[in-house]
């Protein structure tokens, strides 16, 4: 009961900030004309403002720490390192950068968030090289993660429900391990994206930008590792299983989308860091469902992806199956989708 109120009450302030701020931000950007404008690699036909990322950070950052009055040591550097990274998008929203320029930064950004004691505790200790290997594997995760949100930043209201979804389960899970911090941050997160998705669904009134997308995947990645890590006293004593399956659920969405891109890109000899409409949405919708319509379908298996962390979490369903279920899942719908043309 004590996390009861401080919960309801970063909902209410992460909400209603954000409701206002990107109004704010929306204004901001036409002013200034920054605007994502519709090219041959979109989806969208209209231009349309950016700077609702903007929003999110300072709104989910702001909410948790009024609420919050004395920050764990590791939420709070996850927190100023996501800061950080979306600084980065927002240069990068404003004058794009070289892709090496913006991988320096995001590794460095997840080095801190390890050094501060996050471990993903998928590869054990190695003889006579230790945790080395998960280590790595922890960094390269958290960057792959966070790149995957911003290439599902690609329709109306995505990666903004997909996020609200992906924080709310955390924070259940976190608020059940009695990590009080962190799950205060999750619902600052969850509550922000439900804020934003008032201007952002579908048809959007202003996009997140990379400011938001990659602010949101490398939170939600970091928040995974500390939550589901061997060494941050949350979750310690479940098996690797567990760890990967619900890492791997969390990010299911994303994930599957990457790899679907990916996929698609490499069969048709193009650059994977190049831009296209061939994404998860833009199947969907070239199947014949709107664009609210595809939004929604994502955010429902984003929530049944969540109920099954908890499930797991809880030991309700096996770490083992859990985890050979959403890896051939995720393989069934990458090939899946590489029949539907876009």
């Amino acid at each position: 009961m004590t996390a009861f109120w401080p919960g309801v009450a970063v909902c209410g302030v992460a909400f209603i900030l954000a409701v206002v701020l990107t109004e704010a931000m929306r204004r901001i950007a036409l002013k200034y004309r920054l605007m994502d404008r519709p090219g041959r690699e979109k989806a969208h036909g209209n231009a349309t403002p950016y700077l609702g990322g903007v929003a999110i950070v300072v709104t989910a950052v702001a909410a948790w720490a009024i609420v919050t009055p004395t920050p764990d040591l590791q939420v709070l550097t996850l927190i100023v390192t996501g800061i950080f990274v979306a600084m980065l998008g927002l240069i990068d929203d404003v004058r794009p950068s070289r892709v090496s320029v913006r991988l320096l930064v995001e590794f460095l950004a997840a080095g801190t968030v390890v050094a501060s004691g996050a471990r993903a505790g998928i590869i054990g200790a190695v003889p006579g090289i230790g945790d080395w290997p998960d280590t790595v594997f922890t960094v390269l995760w958290i960057v792959l993660v966070t790149n995957s949100f911003n290439l599902l930043d690609n329709s109306d209201g995505a990666a903004g429900s997909i996020a609200a979804m992906t924080a709310a389960a955390m924070a259940v899970l976190s608020f059940e391990t009695g990590w009080t911090s962190i799950a205060i941050f999750e619902l600052a997160i969850s509550a922000s994206c439900a804020g934003f998705l008032v201007h952002n669904w579908p048809p959007a009134r202003i996009f997140m930008g990379d400011a938001g997308s990659l602010f949101l995947g490398f939170v939600i990645s970091g928040s995974a590792v500390l939550i589901f890590g061997a060494q941050n006293g949350a979750l310690p004593s479940v098996s690797w299983t567990v760890r990967a399956a619900n890492l791997l659920l969390l990010t299911f969405v994303a994930t599957v989308d990457t790899g679907i891109v990916i996929v698609s890109r490499c069969r048709a000899g193009r650059p994977v860091t190049q831009g296209g409409a061939d994404h998860t949405s833009h199947r969907l919708r070239a199947l014949g469902m709107r664009t609210a319509q595809a939004t929604m379908l994502l955010f429902a298996v984003a929530g049944i992806s969540g109920t099954l962390v908890l499930l797991v979490s809880l030991g309700m369903l096996p770490g083992a199956v859990a985890l050979v279920a959403v890896l051939t899942t995720g393989a069934i719908l990458v090939m899946i989708a590489q029949r539907v043309r876009v």
